[in-house]
């Protein structure tokens, strides 16, 4: 990759700047970070905050704002030599108003060639010939780690990324060589790239096909062995089916059967069926469902590469959603693993459109990924996402899309997968790059006839031809108006439809909308269909469009009405009945946008004190249970005091798997709930729910969720006054910054949580920041600060008899005290603290004492006595669902075995904490073992020695005990 005079900027391995024929000096670490932060972004600004965070990690230095301008102004100095050398100007760097931009072209950086190169080797117009050598050219930029002199958590972000876009390049690469017949090419390759992944099937698949190609059918059926073998050892699992038919096709000497790109990876116990209910009777869109059903060809095409999308536009009210729902139900079949389903709320009156981020992470919930394996950037969750459906055969429904820019994120690399896209706005990005337009207009009149008909009974229409055609006149043709009205009619069959037809137009709009939008008439629809409803019914439609979530349940209806739930089902029902409201899910209802408007406009006419009366109540309900719940799930917790209701949550929530799915069912409404307090100033219920979402979202690993949350619940309590809650939410907020890798700020935080314990005299607050602060020292290495702060807990919690706290801190103190050599100290500490720790039933304490009493018995050479602790704590680990600790537990494992001379056991532990390593994303812990793994391989004695089994290890990873009790 050369041009421009020869230049080139290398970021896929170590950074390097070649410029005629010279490699120029790119500086240091700091000086390659500002220059990587521009180059991936090149021809692009990128903003000051943006740059600061990059380079930093989030964490900058006070004087970061000088620091990089220095570093800019080297920046400029290093243009103007590539130029020199050069012999021409081919890059500058500028500064807009959006920010700095690395000008140049965008081809003399090896990552944006390689971007380029990929997407010529995606292009179906090309033969394979040419696909492949593009992506061939493509691989062949990458000549190690990506940005290997760097480190840092954008740094990491990026790599994911980047790492899972070269493999999906290099299968595409090895299916091309196949049918090429470049068997040999293939096979050296993959053979490197199975070794450091040895559990991706589709990989193993490529690979024996390439095998058997070359003749070689005995190497090829060693390798199903091996890889049956590795995963029953370490997954527990057998092969998959498209590895299984090609084993039987080898061994039976028939021919290679298709390649079954629809085989999951890794298939959930059942695959995701997240679509709506299909509407009960579908009208007429014949025309569209046949051009729907065209592109299932695009999907089930052999060779196909590119990803079929549909993009179906239209106003509201139109049936883009009815249309969507009604085909994907149709063809479900012909996609076995899985249908994903998603409201993006592009035009929701109520709240803003979902966040691609968000989206995703409820795809990634779906397929049952482990918390502990979602990386913590967008980006690479948008990476492990577009894995996930590789190669397998999903149906993706992205409804109410507000953008282009909402939905790409969202969008499957897999050509199996099928994307129906539904919009009130033309997405004319997506239909750029191939997207296949449907655009939805108002039902023809005999459409609207039959719509009728089909709901009221064709007897009823043909007997009263004109009326039904008044009525499909008032409603614009909608189907939403449409169903409204069927709904009123069907309820009183003996009614005349002339008699509904003169009703409906006598109403007046209430607040008609500008222009020709035919939803104009659809307000006086509802305002007519409205006016029927009981006044209990009418009332809750009102309270309804209070609500602030995408979606309610029966208690919280029943606590905004003010009514106990059996009560208020039957008006849900009533609702429902009038086509006002929809159970999209059991005992949960939601609102077409429009009607969720119409709601609100009628909230607005509820006396202001009765509105207020209302949100109260319902923000009590959410905080009352969100506290039932996470009591339920953490009941180690210090507990807080929230108000009491006439309700009772823990009725709604009888056990801990209830109030698992309460959380993740009602966890988009606990946002939207806590920015609407937020919004009144309700300063105690922010903080509070803060409090509440707290276990739920550390558990799911929605670090940023947790960031948020913590950063509104400190600034309400700062504007409440109480010290003891300004000291919490500082706590609270520090550590799950130290969670997210910013250290800087989480010092900053635990720093003032302790300043201001020590001034109001809070022992119990005092404590905890002390372990608070041993942990986010001890994240850092600097382990002596870490247990000076761990012995100031031990104390104070000693004093305050907090036994479980006390647990904590022994262990903390003795883990601590191993690190830095005092083994007799640590022994009587870690003791005390397991005798504790099993007196009071706490499992997670038990777990994380006795790997420090593994890592202490290590460090003392009693290697038969660590592997027995480790050996516990990772049945407890198991046991509590906790697979992040176990790789850990994992790891260690393999070094005791290894320094007890048990090398075949070192070797089956690391490979299992590898593989949980991978699929967590914890690249540096992974490479770690992988390079344990080189090492013990082929040789007896081969691994690493025990004592850089905790500590600073050869990856540079600080290893320090499980976080502190929240």
């Amino acid at each position: 990759m050369t041009g421009g005079g020869g230049v080139e900027l290398r970021l896929l391995g170590e950074m390097r700047l070649r410029a005629g024929g010279t490699s120029l000096d790119v500086g240091g670490r700091r000086q390659q970070a500002v220059l990587a932060a521009l180059a991936v972004d090149a021809g692009r600004p990128v903003g000051i905050e943006t740059l600061i965070d990059r380079v930093w990690d989030a964490a900058p230095p006070a004087r970061a704002r000088d620091l990089l301008y220095s570093r800019l102004s080297r920046l400029r100095q290093l243009v103007r030599q590539a130029n020199a050398a050069a012999g021409e100007p081919v890059a500058k760097l500028e500064r807009r108003p959006a920010g700095y931009v690395l000008d140049l072209d965008a081809d003399l950086v090896d990552l944006h060639r390689f971007r380029r190169l990929v997407e010529h080797g995606r292009d179906p117009r090309l033969g394979d010939a040419q696909r492949s050598a593009a992506l061939g050219e493509a691989l062949a930029l990458w000549r190690g780690t990506p940005l290997a002199n760097l480190s840092g958590a954008w740094v990491e972000q990026v790599r994911d990324v980047w790492h899972q876009a070269r493999l999906d390049a290099l299968v595409q690469w090895a299916r091309l060589c196949l049918r090429l017949g470049h068997a040999a090419e293939v096979i050296g390759v993959l053979q490197d790239v199975v070794a450091e992944h040895p559990l991706v099937e589709p990989l193993e698949v490529l690979l024996m096909r390439a095998l058997r190609a070359a003749g070689r059918d005995a190497e090829a059926l060693h390798r199903f062995a091996a890889v049956r073998q590795r995963l029953a050892d370490e997954l527990g699992t057998d092969p998959g089916a498209e590895l299984r038919d090609l084993h039987q096709a080898i061994l039976r000497g028939e021919p290679e059967p298709a390649p079954a790109s629809a085989r999951p990876v890794s298939p959930p116990v059942s695959p995701p069926a997240q679509l709506p209910p299909d509407t009960a009777v579908f009208t007429g869109r014949g025309s569209q469902l046949r051009h729907l059903d065209g592109l299932l060809a695009g999907v089930s095409a052999a060779g196909s590469t590119a990803v079929v999308i549909s993009a179906v536009s239209g106003t509201a009210g139109v049936g883009k959603t009815a249309l969507a729902v009604h085909w994907a139900h149709q063809v479900r079949d012909r996609f076995p693993d899985g249908q994903l389903y998603v409201n993006l709320r592009g035009f929701d009156p109520g709240g803003p459109p979902v966040a691609p981020a968000e989206a995703v992470r409820r795809f990634l919930d779906a397929f049952d990924v482990a918390p502990a394996s979602v990386p913590v950037s967008p980006e690479a969750q948008v990476g492990l996402y577009r894995s996930l459906l590789a190669d397998r055969r999903v149906l993706v429904v992205l409804d109410n899309a507000r953008d282009t820019e909402q939905v790409r994120p969202l969008l499957p690399g897999a050509a199996t997968c099928l994307v129906l896209v539904t919009s009130r706005q033309q997405l004319t990005g997506l239909i750029a790059d191939g997207a296949h337009p449907i655009t939805l207009d108002l039902l023809t009149v005999a459409e609207a006839r039959e719509f009728l008909a089909r709901r009221l009974g064709a007897h009823r229409v043909a007997a009263e031809p004109t009326a039904a055609d008044r009525i499909a006149t008032r409603c614009a043709r909608l189907p939403l108006a449409l169903a409204v009205v069927a709904a009123r009619a069907a309820t009183h069959p003996h009614f005349e439809l002339a008699v509904l037809a003169d009703e409906l137009h006598q109403a007046r709009d209430l607040t008609p909308f500008a222009g020709a939008d035919p939803t104009a008439d659809v307000r006086s629809v509802f305002s007519w269909s409205y006016r029927q409803l009981t006044s209990a019914a009418a009332r809750l439609f009102q309270l309804l469009g209070l609500h602030p979530g995408p979606d309610i349940a029966v208690p919280a209806a029943a606590e905004l009405a003010d009514l106990a739930p059996p009560y208020v089902r039957p008006l849900l029902a009533e609702l429902a009945h009038a086509h006002l409201l929809v159970e999209h899910r059991p005992g949960r209802y939601t609102f077409h946008d429009l009607l969720r408007a119409y709601a609100a406009e009628q909230a607005a006419t509820l006396p202001a004190r009765e509105r207020q009366r209302a949100l109260r109540r319902l923000v009590g309900h959410y905080l009352r249970t969100a506290y039932t719940a996470d009591r339920i799930l953490h009941p180690h917790r210090d507990p807080i005091e929230v108000p009491t209701g006439p309700h009772d949550p823990p009725a709604l929530l009888p056990d801990e798997a209830a109030a698992w799915a309460w959380f993740s069912a009602e966890h988009p409404c606990l946002l939207a709930v806590q920015q609407l307090a937020a919004e009144r100033c309700w300063h105690r219920e922010v903080w509070q729910l803060a409090w509440t979402l707290d276990t739920f979202q550390y558990r799911r690993g929605r670090r940023q969720d947790l960031v948020t949350v913590w950063q509104a619940g400190l600034a309400a309590a700062q504007r409440e006054g109480d010290t003891a809650t300004v000291i919490l939410a500082h706590r609270r907020l520090g550590h799950v910054c130290a969670n997210a890798g910013r250290h800087d700020d989480a010092l900053d935080q635990l720093g003032r949580a302790l300043a201001l314990a020590n001034d109001s005299g809070d022992l119990p607050a005092e404590a905890h920041a002390h372990h608070a602060l041993a942990w986010a020292w001890g994240r850092q290495g600097e382990d002596e600060r870490a247990l000076e702060h761990a012995a100031s807990a031990l104390d104070l919690y000693r004093a305050l008899g907090q036994a479980v706290s006390e647990a904590a801190a022994l262990n903390s103190v003795g883990w601590y005290s191993a690190r830095l050599g005092h083994h007799e100290r640590a022994d009587t500490h870690l003791r005390a603290a397991l005798e504790l720790a099993r007196r009071h039933g706490h499992r997670e304490g038990e777990a994380d004492t006795l790997d420090s009493l593994g890592y202490l018995a290590e460090r003392c050479g009693q290697h038969d006595r660590a592997l027995d602790h480790y050996q516990r704590a990772r049945a407890l680990l198991r046991g509590i669902g906790d697979t992040y600790g176990e790789a850990d537990i994992l790891e260690r494992l393999g070094n005791a075995h290894t320094a007890l001379g048990d090398h075949d056991q070192a070797r089956q532990a690391w490979r299992q904490a590898h593989s949980l390593f991978q699929a967590q994303r914890r690249g540096a812990d992974a490479e770690r073992v992988q390079r344990r793994l080189d090492a013990a391989r082929g040789e007896p004695g081969g691994g690493s020695s025990s004592s850089t089994a905790r500590g600073t290890g050869a990856g540079g990873v600080v290893e320090i005990p499980r976080e502190p009790a929240r």
